[in-house]
């Protein structure tokens, strides 16, 4: 299994000028490894970092797009991957935290953790490569071709959960800047400003 940082640090270390953007869960452990001058969005709508992230690539086709995602939010946002799919952005990657719970939530199992297969229904949707990993070497050895190759890419990295409580959600740690401030400032440098 492999440890969510673990795996942002890798990305952060291979592409550190990567635009990555983070849904629910992952936008607390990004906390963890980001500095003041990454360049990352936490998506505060709950399953949306894929939609967000598709437009983000679209919009700067030169740029790496990397999300971190959650089984559980992507769940709640099926139609992204179809989306995806059809629009192919060569730059984007789209990284499953798969864990089969909704971490947020309290550790519910998600409904897919036993009859659900993400990574064929993005083959079938058109993610033009879907590979998994359950090992962090593994990972990080193929990850410079994962950011090289045209996708979209979609990897599955079977992650630790970390189960948080919603109610405590405001007391868990935060990237360095949250979304108000980082969005502008994330559209100004994508912009060349």
């Amino acid at each position: 299994m492999i440890e969510m940082r673990d795996a942002m640090r890798a990305v952060k270390s291979e592409d550190p000028d990567a635009v990555v953007l983070l849904a629910e869960t992952s936008t607390m452990a990004f906390a963890d490894v980001s500095g003041p001058d990454d360049l990352y969005l936490p998506v505060p709508s709950m399953s949306k970092a894929s939609s967000v992230g598709l437009g983000i690539a679209m919009a700067q086709p030169d740029t790496n797009v990397v999300i971190f995602d959650g089984d559980g939010s992507l769940l709640m946002n099926l139609g992204s991957l179809v989306t995806v799919g059809k629009q192919a952005p060569r730059n984007l990657v789209h990284i499953l935290l798969a864990n089969d719970v909704y971490a947020l939530t309290g550790g519910q199992p998600i409904p897919s953790a036993e009859r659900g297969d993400l990574p064929g229904m993005a083959r079938a949707a058109g993610y033009k490569s879907v590979v998994q990993f359950r090992d962090i070497e593994q990972f990080a050895s193929e990850l410079p071709a994962i950011l090289n190759e045209d996708g979209p890419t979609f990897v599955v990295l079977d992650t630790v959960t970390e189960v948080t409580n919603a109610a405590d959600w405001k007391n868990y740690p935060r990237p360095p800047k949250d979304w108000k401030i980082q969005a502008p400032a994330m559209r100004d440098t994508l912009n060349g400003k």
